[in-house]
């Protein structure tokens, strides 16, 4: 079964090759009608997540962008198939870093760089623009193994096509261990919900006490490698220019907690300012301090 399911999957991605942009984003907008006016999926999480977040926020303005909300991710979903088969210039142009060169002084040194992406805007083609970005270092992201060996395979094949390699998050002591001598760019998504409350920074974010991940920061200082925040911006519908800054060169030499604080920071004031752009349907706050 799970071979028949994975050929169904590579046959359907196959299609896309074939369909314009401008076709699927009628799909998406169809796919928003269902979700959102017909079936209502995740709406009390979204409606949740938006209203405690902005708890002065008027009930149009709310409606407003939880209907936002919902284009934002089936956008994301039907250009995440779309992915599967775009070329190098595609990506190129639509998934733009601006200031790849930040890194290089950190390549020079002979040091890697942790980049720190989001669940804002366009994350899931974060696997298929950095090896046509940082050509000089090797790139590793990390992600979440899937049930379905055939699927996972397939994935690991296609997202790896423009120069990632992709690691287990279950083998990330070992990855860092194995090529902790060799100039990397490691990509760790951080702001999803830790599974556990006790090994989580607690941060005020968005007006509530939130858990962070603690990978990124203990990683970085174990290993004494700085980070990089990637800021996503939606330019126009399928176009995005990612922006990086520096979080921390000097990971070593914070307190405990600072680097996860200044990623919490960043990612707020990304927030505030459209915040119809982040993946809202994730139960981010399921966990109790």
């Amino acid at each position: 079964m799970n071979f028949i399911l994975a050929i169904l999957l590579i046959f359907f991605i196959s299609l896309t090759s074939i369909i314009p942009f401008f076709l699927l984003y009628l799909f998406s907008d169809l796919m928003y009608i269902f979700l959102y006016r017909i079936f209502g999926y995740r709406n009390k999480v979204i409606y949740d997540n938006l209203s405690l977040s902005f708890p002065e926020i008027e009930k149009k303005e709310l409606k407003r962008l939880i209907g936002l909300s919902y284009k934002n991710l089936t956008d994301i979903i039907v250009e995440g198939i779309k992915g599967f088969t775009m070329t190098r210039s595609q990506i190129r142009r639509r998934h733009k870093v601006l200031n790849p060169e930040i890194a290089e002084p950190f390549y020079k040194a002979g040091k890697s760089v942790i980049a720190l992406p989001t669940h804002y805007g366009n994350w899931e083609w974060g696997a298929l623009s950095p090896g046509l970005f940082f050509q000089d270092f090797n790139i590793v992201g990390f992600y979440k193994p899937l049930s379905n060996h055939f699927v996972d395979r397939f994935m690991r094949k296609n997202r790896s096509r423009t120069g990632i390699t992709l690691a287990s998050i279950h083998e990330t002591s070992k990855t860092f261990e194995q090529l902790k001598d060799k100039p990397t760019v490691y990509i760790m998504a951080a702001d999803q919900s830790p599974s556990n409350s006790n090994k989580a920074y607690w941060i005020d974010f968005l007006g509530r006490k939130t858990a962070f991940l603690q990978g990124p920061e203990n990683y970085a200082c174990k290993y004494d490698i700085p980070l990089v925040y990637t800021k996503i911006q939606r330019v126009k519908r399928g176009y995005y220019e990612l922006t990086l800054s520096i979080l921390a060169d000097n990971p070593k030499e914070l307190e405990e907690g600072e680097i996860t604080r200044r990623y919490a920071k960043m990612l707020e004031a990304q927030i505030l300012k459209k915040p119809e752009n982040w993946l809202w349907s994730h139960k981010r706050w399921k966990l109790n301090h």
